[in-house]
């Protein structure tokens, strides 16, 4: 194939998908066939282009999913930050915020556990917000339930709570959050009545729509400044995002 020709053939996939419709009207079908087989012929010698392509698709994705995010963290900042249902750990008057979304049964959510301890440990003027978002099935909603109730009875033993059945080994169930309660001193009777009196409902209904709202539809996920963080990303890249809130007042400067 020829500079020129390559040439071309790049001018050709960067124009025709504006112009398709209206050239298509006054091409024979000659004319589109051979365009067909031009592009084609291009593709195949330059395969790499089809993963440039790739790229770009991702990148305008995740910008409009962050640009989402973005409004809905504007609209919704006294659910994410300062919801009755939520309880933090770390500094409740630190200077920024993080705010994860998990699940007991989340496996990444097992392992970006330490990270969380890592940056608690590290700096001390970090609030860090734990938002309930059971969606890995049955068991996982009725940890959950054992979770908010053991709270509302000794939030002061959350962060023990919290770390026990997230790092707990096997699968989290209301069996196993139960026993975590126990260990800690509350006793299933306790647990029991608290569930009746005040079931998490609400909890997981505001979650669930700040998710949606969000963009968000995996765990971990979490919000620093304006900006939602998918996946786990680590410590250092949650803290590089923190260190820039208090930069720029955003997430990425």
């Amino acid at each position: 194939m020829t500079l020129t020709f390559r040439k071309l053939a790049a001018t050709a996939l960067v124009i025709l998908p504006a112009i398709l419709p209206t050239a298509a009207l006054a091409l024979d079908d000659a004319q589109k066939k051979e365009i067909g087989a031009f592009i084609k012929e291009y593709l195949i010698a330059n395969p790499e282009i089809m993963l440039d392509v790739q790229d770009a698709l991702e990148k305008k994705q995740y910008d409009a999913r962050q640009q989402q995010a973005s409004a809905a963290v504007g609209d919704n900042k006294d659910a994410l930050f300062s919801s009755e249902h939520d309880i933090s750990l770390g500094n409740p008057k630190g200077d920024v915020t993080v705010v994860e979304f998990f699940d007991y049964n989340c496996g990444y959510c097992k392992r970006a556990l330490s990270d969380m301890d890592k940056i608690l440990s590290e700096d001390k003027n970090v609030r860090f917000v734990l938002k309930e978002f059971p969606i890995l099935g049955p068991d996982s909603l009725a940890a959950h339930k054992v979770s908010y109730a053991f709270r509302q009875i000794a939030p002061e033993k959350y962060g023990e709570f919290h770390r026990a059945l997230l790092g707990g080994k096997g699968r989290a169930d209301e069996q196993a959050a139960l026993d975590v309660a126990s260990s800690l001193g509350v006793s299933e009777e306790q647990i029991r009545a608290m569930m009746k009196s005040s079931p998490n409902d609400a909890q997981v209904k505001e979650a669930y729509q700040l998710a949606t709202s969000l963009g968000i539809t995996g765990t971990p996920s979490y919000i620093v400044g304006n900006e939602a963080v998918f996946g786990a990303i680590g410590s250092e890249a949650i803290e590089q995002k923190l260190a820039n809130v208090r930069t720029c007042g955003k997430a990425t400067c």
